[in-house]
């Protein structure tokens, strides 16, 4: 295949084609399993922050006796609290006791605000850059001065006799999460193009391999035209060097005009008969041929072969004997005509390749569900080399007795599209000098 440059560039462009979808499926597949990791953290940081901040919420509350102002009872809950102007207080209690042991984790803050929005204290983290400003919406993204994003969440406080005090905002780092959101980046931007070198190799292979029939289709389309071209060129020669030969004589008898005609009837039956075997397995390949099923005996049908025959065994100087192994009739589904022809061809192929003095038997036999032909000669036989082939149109042995005896090499190629239209196969045995053995095998005709 590498050697013919359409399929070689009809190979490429598909495992391009192959390659390329098998790309966007793989980019669509990491950007949705990106952004479903993404949306789970987001979705835990969510439960977290609010975890957190309405815990605070539910401890402060209780303490908290007048609008933006701290309660010493504050430090309990919340230790390193520092004021707005840096006066931190309720280093004394037990850390122990704090309700949110995450602020010393090093990733939250807390920060208190009042009515106004105004910063009132601050505790954990303290990221410099951060707006102090309450904000309107519940959830934000804020970014410090140093590039990290924190996530933060608001939450309004109410005094113990439910008045507004002010606002409790918690924030957390987001460094962990972007450094891991970039890890999963990386391992994308260098997966996706190693995952797409892996598809494209496999696209090439596959192609390949799909290409493969095609391309023995296509061979075989030029060897049959090649062939058919040669048998149709031999008799058009003959035919036409008849005719070019006759009208350089300037006066001919009619017995001359006789032959002439008659060598140029030989040579139109033969392309006629060419060209209606072409047409005959064409039509079979397409499945277009119009073959009406019937019961069918076989002895009848092997009777009618012996007796057709007898004449070209006799002068091959070939005994011809038929061998019925089965007390009753044989019946099949088929075409009579069809069967006939499936038989005629296997013997007269046995008789072509048999020298003379030889023997061509026909055996009739069946096992339980097949009815089973059999073709046996005393010929020349097969190399091994040619028993896959001989099925092949045009294929002929390389022998003196094939070049001899002629033929145009569809005989068993018509055999086996036959018995395959039949649901049946034929099979073939042979031994160099020992002869062949042709085998065909029909379904049996259901009784009842």
């Amino acid at each position: 295949m590498n050697h013919n440059q359409l399929f070689r560039q009809t190979r490429f462009q598909l495992a391009c084609w192959y390659a390329g979808v098998m790309g966007v499926i793989l980019g669509l597949c990491g950007w949705g399993m990106y952004e479903a990791i993404a949306h789970a953290h987001w979705m835990t940081l969510d439960r977290e922050l609010e975890s957190v901040a309405g815990t605070l919420h539910d401890s402060l509350e209780p303490v908290l006796q007048e609008p933006a102002k701290l309660e010493p009872e504050v430090g309990r809950f919340l230790p390193d609290l520092c004021t707005q102007n840096e006066q931190c207080w309720n280093r004394e209690f037990n850390r122990e006791r704090h309700a949110i042991g995450a602020l010393h984790q090093g990733d939250y803050y807390v920060r208190l605000l009042d009515l106004t929005g105004n910063l009132i204290a601050v505790a954990g983290v303290n990221p410099d850059g951060l707006t102090g400003k309450q904000a309107v919406e519940t959830w934000q993204t804020l970014t410090d001065s140093q590039g990290t994003r924190f996530y933060q969440i608001s939450v309004v406080l109410h005094t113990e006799d439910t008045r507004d005090w002010g606002s409790l905002q918690v924030g957390r780092s987001l460094k962990e999460f972007d450094d891991y959101l970039k890890a999963i980046q990386v391992i994308m931007l260098i997966g996706l193009p190693i995952a797409l070198l892996g598809v494209g190799t496999a696209s090439w292979g596959l192609a390949g391999v799909a290409m493969q029939p095609i391309y023995q289709s296509y061979r075989q389309i030029q060897q049959f035209t090649a062939d058919a071209a040669h048998e149709l060129r031999t008799p058009l020669a003959a035919i036409r060097a008849t005719v070019e030969s006759n009208l350089r004589i300037n006066s001919s008898s009619f017995e001359e005009a006789l032959e002439t005609l008659k060598t140029v009837d030989r040579q139109n039956l033969r392309l006629s008969q060419l060209v209606n075997d072409l047409l005959l397995l064409s039509r079979m390949d397409q499945q277009e041929l119009p073959v009406k099923f019937s019961p069918c005996c076989l002895n009848d049908v092997m009777s009618d072969v012996e007796e057709e025959i007898a004449a070209l065994a006799i002068a091959s100087k070939v005994t011809l004997t038929t061998e019925i192994r089965v007390p009753q009739a044989v019946r099949v589904k088929g075409n009579e005509e069809e069967l006939y022809r499936l038989l005629f061809n296997l013997v007269s192929n046995g008789i072509q390749y048999t020298p003379d003095g030889g023997e061509v038997t026909l055996i009739l036999d069946a096992s339980d569900r097949h009815a089973i032909i059999q073709v046996k000669d005393t010929g020349i036989g097969i190399h091994s080399q040619d028993l896959n082939r001989i099925f092949d149109r045009f294929y002929r042995v390389n022998s003196d007795r094939a070049r001899h005896t002629g033929g145009s090499g569809l005989g068993l190629a018509i055999a086996k599209a036959i018995a395959k239209t039949h649901q049946g196969n034929v099979l073939v045995q042979s031994e160099l000098s020992q002869g062949s053995l042709f085998t065909v095998r029909l379904p049996l005709l259901e009784s009842g």
